[in-house]
């Protein structure tokens, strides 16, 4: 049995097709490009149609493919007439044009009535409940015209099958699911004047839907859910964590933290009814690409490490804070700003790259120390995963195993796992992780005391930003 799994990222969409025992038998990759003016990200909604079967017809030349699942982004927003047929061009997730909308709604409700019912800890922009208030407020004409309201996953599902219908992961950000329950948020969506006979039906993911040239297909998870059952997080005690131009750290939990006004960490609906902390960071990696591009241009990764190896634990004494763009959690300040401290004649450039190293170990340590949860490993992906030093000073800074994995493109082997449950191929989530996860290095804090450079980061910190 061959299952495929294509991830629908912002600006690419892969797709693999892997035997049952995980072997991946074929791969592709489609760039594309967005079209942005200020606060407005739009994508032509056919062109996600077009685009999907061109990755399945480059995957699956010369293959049997008995299933298929898709994951995608959460809040692009997709509205057609009642036959699938697009009214307007998609809005995409980092679209902000609704920030009046999203004011509205926070005044009518509060944040911490909003995050008690749909695990969201604040009101953006980008929420769908901002964007549909704004079609309707400002585009009276293609309001009109609505039938049907998608987010990426349902339209391509529905494109595939005729099968107007959704998954819970995906709506957990919609401001209008209520994560208790599993179903809509009825107070929410009589606010922003949207019938629920315009939404799909919620299914939970790795349930069948239809067909498609002769696969059949099955329900996905948002792009972070997917990743993360391809990295093999799939209970308490196991989180991922991504560096990549940003921390994306993935919590799995059975319980829902209680409010907190002072944190901007959301939950979302995971895939076996359970829910996660999604923390992430404005930068992390982007520091140390930051640093390269303007005062290492002829060195590459491989020797910045090398760079970083040469100075000892706590680089002498210098320490960064790695807020190129803001910080934002486990505090919130998007004033902050980056800094390096305690610069003496001694430091050279390789205790500044050492320093960015340690300063986003110590980020990961402060969201660690914050969420509060007993974490027995942490499963590595990105950029950063590739580089054994940062693993090491992670594994020290934090006290918690870290893995690497063998295979990098976690979204796509994740949702060819949940095609694989949806027919049956697998008993479980977890017995396909079991079989088909595969790690690779291990890394054990080797006893370095980072206590002293985390508490002169913490230190910084405060005195910088309060």
């Amino acid at each position: 049995m061959n299952l495929l799994g294509i991830d629908v990222g912002t600006t690419s969409m892969k797709a693999a097709v892997f035997s049952r025992e995980g072997e991946e038998l074929s791969s592709a990759t489609l760039d594309y490009t967005l079209r942005q003016d200020g606060n407005i990200v739009e994508f032509d909604t056919e062109s996600y149609w077009n685009l999907l079967q061109e990755a399945v017809d480059q995957v699956t030349d010369g293959l049997q493919v008995d299933a298929m699942s898709i994951d995608t982004q959460c809040e692009t927003l997709i509205l057609t007439d009642d036959d699938g047929t697009p009214v307007r061009d998609a809005i995409v997730w980092l679209d902000n044009r609704a920030e009046e909308q999203a004011m509205k709604i926070e005044a009518h409700f509060g944040e911490q009535r909003v995050y008690e019912v749909t695990g969201q800890p604040e009101v953006t922009a980008t929420w769908p409940a901002c964007k549909l208030l704004w079609v309707k407020e400002n585009e009276p004409e293609v309001w009109a015209k609505t039938k049907k309201v998608f987010l990426l996953e349902d339209y391509l599902l529905y494109k595939m099958t005729g099968e107007f219908v959704t998954e819970k992961t995906l709506q957990s950000s919609s401001l209008y699911l209520d994560i208790h329950t599993g179903d809509w948020w009825d107070e929410m969506l009589a606010f922003i004047g949207v019938d629920k006979k315009l939404l799909p039906t919620l299914k939970e993911s790795a349930e069948t839907v239809g067909t498609y040239r002769g696969m059949t297909v099955v329900t996905g998870a948002m792009d972070q859910v997917a990743g993360a059952i391809g990295a093999g997080v799939v209970r308490k005690g196991i989180m991922s964590e991504m560096t990549g131009t940003t921390m994306v750290l993935f919590v799995p939990t059975d319980e829902v933290p209680a409010y907190d006004p002072s944190s901007k960490i959301p939950l979302h609906y995971n895939y076996d009814g359970g829910y996660v902390r999604l923390l992430w960071t404005s930068t992390a990696g982007m520091s140390l690409k930051w640093f390269k591009n303007s005062f290492c241009e002829a060195n590459d990764f491989r020797e910045l490490d090398d760079l970083a190896a040469s100075v000892p634990p706590g680089c002498d004494g210098l320490v960064m804070l790695p807020h190129l763009c803001g910080s934002t959690m486990p505090k919130y300040n998007p004033d902050a700003r980056g800094a390096f401290y305690g610069i003496t004649l001694q430091h050279t450039r390789a205790h500044f790259v050492r320093s960015i190293l340690e300063a986003v170990s110590c980020m990961l340590k402060s969201n660690l120390d914050y969420i509060g949860m007993e974490i027995d490993e942490i499963r590595m992906m990105g950029g950063g995963a590739k580089s054994p030093l940062w693993c090491q000073i992670k594994a020290d800074m934090t006290g918690i195993r870290l893995v690497t994995l063998k295979k990098s493109e976690t979204a796509c082997l994740g949702s060819a796992i949940l095609a694989g449950v949806g027919v049956g191929a697998y008993n479980s989530v977890e017995e396909a992780c079991n079989l088909l996860v595969e790690t690779d290095r291990v890394y054990e804090s080797q006893g370095v005391d980072y206590s002293e450079t985390y508490r002169a980061y913490q230190e910084l910190d405060e005195k910088l930003h309060g």
